[in-house]
C-alpha cells in the first residue's frame, strides 16, 4: 500500500552510515562543482583574470606602449612620454615609410635595446646633408623638417650615402642629442637597419594624458618622389 511504501522510503534515509554525505540540489551526486565557484572570488576573478590575458595578447602583437628614455626624438617625444606602437603597421607586406617614426630593436647594429628614430631614407634612396642651409637633400629633393629641435639644423656632420634594399636610414629629431646611423656609417652594416629589426611604428603619445597627440608629422619626407632612387 502507499503507506507502506512511504514507511520504507524513510527507513533507507534514516540508516545512511555516518560517512554518507547526501546529495546536494544541482550537483553530481552531491560531490562537484562548477571550476568559477572553487575560485576564490568565483567568477569575477575568472573574468578578471581573461581581461589580463586579453590586453597582454594585445599589447604583444597589436598595440604595445614604450617608455621614451632620452631627448633624441625631442620635440615630439619627451623623456618619460609613454607612446603607442603600432605593431601590426608593418606585418602584412607593408614597410617603412619616410617620416614614419619606428621602435626597433637595434642590437648588433645600435647597441642592446630598443630604441626610437624618424625614417629618413629606405632602399634605394640617396641622401645627402647638407645644403648650404643646412638641410637634407633625398633623392635630389631639399627636404622641410618642420620636426627638427629648436635651433638643430640637420646635421653637423656631413654625410652621402645611398640606402641599400631592405635597409633604413634612421635619424633622431634632436639631431645635436642623438645617437643614430650617421655615428655608425663606418662600422658594420654603415648605419643601416634591416627593415626586420623593426617593432612597429609610433602612433600616438599616450601619456601624460596632457600630451595625448598622434606621432609622426613627417614634413616633405613622405611626399618625396622615389625619382633620382639608385640601386
Amino acid at each position: 500500500m502507499d503507506t507502506e511504501a512511504q514507511h520504507q522510503e524513510r527507513d533507507r534515509s534514516s540508516t545512511a552510515g555516518p560517512g554518507d554525505i547526501p546529495a546536494e540540489p544541482g550537483t553530481e551526486e552531491g560531490s562537484r562543482s562548477s571550476f568559477p565557484s572553487r575560485l576564490p572570488g568565483g567568477r569575477f576573478t575568472l573574468g578578471l583574470g581573461a581581461c589580463v590575458v586579453l590586453v597582454l595578447l594585445f599589447s604583444t602583437f597589436v598595440l604595445q606602449p614604450f617608455q621614451i628614455p632620452s631627448r633624441s626624438m625631442e620635440p615630439e617625444l619627451r623623456v618619460g612620454d609613454r607612446i603607442l606602437v603600432n605593431k601590426l603597421a608593418y606585418r602584412f607586406g607593408g614597410e617603412p615609410r619616410r617620416g614614419d617614426v619606428v621602435v626597433f630593436d637595434g642590437t648588433e647594429y645600435f647597441g642592446d635595446g630598443d630604441f626610437v628614430k624618424r625614417v629618413v631614407g629606405t632602399g634605394g634612396d640617396r641622401v645627402v646633408c647638407c645644403d648650404a642651409r643646412g638641410r637634407l637633400a633625398v633623392n635630389g629633393a631639399v627636404v622641410d623638417e618642420p620636426y627638427l629641435y629648436a635651433g638643430d639644423g640637420a646635421s653637423t656632420v656631413p654625410f652621402d650615402v645611398v640606402v641599400p634594399t631592405g635597409r633604413l636610414f634612421l635619424l633622431g629629431d634632436h639631431r645635436s642629442d642623438s645617437s643614430d646611423s650617421r655615428d655608425r656609417l663606418g662600422s658594420p652594416g654603415g648605419g643601416m637597419l634591416p627593415v626586420e629589426q623593426v617593432l612597429g611604428r609610433a602612433e600616438w603619445v599616450g601619456w601624460p594624458f596632457s600630451r595625448w597627440s598622434s606621432v609622426g608629422h613627417s614634413g616633405t619626407l613622405a611626399q618625396l618622389p622615389d625619382r633620382g632612387r639608385h640601386g
